[in-house]
């Protein structure tokens, strides 16, 4: 209760000043047009290339994983030649691929027989890219061989109830179970439809919008410098000595700076709420495709940012100080972060330095969802990288914190 009381007296400090809504709201929705309107759409296919090689062309299960990996909206495939398999771990580790798929001799027939069989997948999986794309092969692999599956049990009903004639009558039984299979994957019996109260441009696709880089590299960008609202009201309260006198009081030092802690994050949060509200609603950009993944980012996020903001009030003694070391860490985390641009058109080492900050992994959660087609379970990596980063910073900010 003694939490919530701070955490409360925080925001009410932080809302009367009118202020605070120009640079947590408007300021970034205004670079956010200004970024969207100066960039050009993209016009190559933002989809992750994966290469392939199929060692049974003629299977029908082959065959039908390479058409699901094709309507993909997250990954691109390249078909590559048998030679160029020895060469997969270079092509991996150069980035040329974000994974590499190696359909087995035999799979269609090994696995119609009940065989447990896969396609080998060679990635990086500590890479962005590679996680993204292996999360994305993998659910089109058990696509696959669920119909695989139904498939085998037809079969076998089928051959309970009226043998068949031989092996090439079962064959040919299970290959229309699995065109069956695949028209009912195609064509749902039943499905739902959607429709948003605000009309949003569905022929725009997400990897043509610049808001689908643009929106998120702002919303990361102004969370950072978000927190110099809340870091301040801690840094005046030192001034003042109102947390001197707060240790005459019941209150433990924890609750103190939990209570802190919890208001920046949820200013952190709200601020990114309607950022994403109007990123959905006015520019297109796709976030409610998979809103668990959106919000669990936002909450990394905040706790990210709230941590830092702990750590900044806990090393100054002034409130310039806090504008200062904020807009430094707002600039070097959105430039290294890929806030402003996409990390992948800045060379593999320029991307290899942007991920050792939390601001490239946010980006990577946002854009897996936005620009990528990625579902919830994409977003799992960068939330549980920016967790670390916010225990380390709340670790250091807890050690350095002063009352005095």
């Amino acid at each position: 209760m003694r939490i919530l009381d701070i955490t409360l007296k925080d925001l009410s400090q932080i809302v009367r000043d009118w202020k605070i809504s120009l640079f947590l709201v408007v300021m970034p929705f205004m670079f956010t047009l200004f970024f969207s309107a100066t960039s050009a759409p993209a016009e190559a296919d933002a989809r992750l290339p994966v290469g392939v090689v199929n060692h049974d062309p003629d299977g029908v299960l082959s065959a039908r994983l390479i058409e699901t990996f094709e309507g993909s909206q997250a990954i691109r495939i390249v078909s590559l030649k048998e030679a160029e398999e020895s060469q997969v771990d270079s092509l991996i580790e150069k980035e040329t691929y974000a994974a590499i798929v190696i359909i087995p001799e035999g799979y269609s027939r090994q696995l119609l027989a009940g065989e447990d069989i896969r396609p080998e997948v060679i990635a990086i999986s500590d890479r962005p890219a590679g996680h993204s794309a292996v999360t994305a092969i993998r659910g089109d692999i058990k696509r696959v061989l669920s119909a695989a599956k139904g498939a085998q049990l037809s079969a076998e009903v089928a051959d309970s109830r009226q043998p068949f004639a031989g092996d090439a009558a079962r064959q040919a039984y299970l290959e229309e179970g699995i065109t069956l299979a695949n028209a009912a994957w195609d064509n749902p019996p039943i499905s739902t439809e959607m429709k948003a109260a605000t009309r949003i441009d569905t022929e725009r696709s997400q990897s043509t919008n610049p808001a689908a880089q643009s929106s998120p590299g702002m919303i990361v960008m102004f969370a950072v410098f978000g927190l110099i609202t809340s870091a301040t009201v801690l840094v005046a309260e030192r001034k003042s000595q109102a947390l001197q006198r707060m240790l005459t009081t019941p209150v433990h030092r924890w609750e103190i700076i939990a209570g802190h802690l919890l208001a920046m994050a949820l200013v952190t949060f709200l601020q990114q709420a309607v950022l994403v509200g109007l990123g959905q609603f006015l520019l297109g950009v796709d976030y409610l495709s998979a809103p668990v993944g959106i919000l669990l980012v936002m909450a990394a996020l905040a706790l990210w940012t709230a941590s830092l903001g702990l750590l900044i009030s806990a090393l100054v003694k002034g409130e310039e100080q806090v504008i200062i070391w904020a807009m430094i860490a707002m600039f070097l985390f959105s430039a290294l972060g890929g806030a402003w641009f996409p990390l992948e058109f800045a060379g593999k080492a320029f991307s290899t330095i942007g991920h050792l900050t939390p601001t490239a992994w946010a980006m990577d959660g946002f854009q897996n969802i936005v620009l990528r087609g990625g579902g919830n379970g994409s977003v799992l990596m960068p939330v549980g990288i920016l967790m670390a980063y916010a225990a380390a910073f709340f670790g250091l900010a807890v050690w350095r914190f002063r009352f005095e």
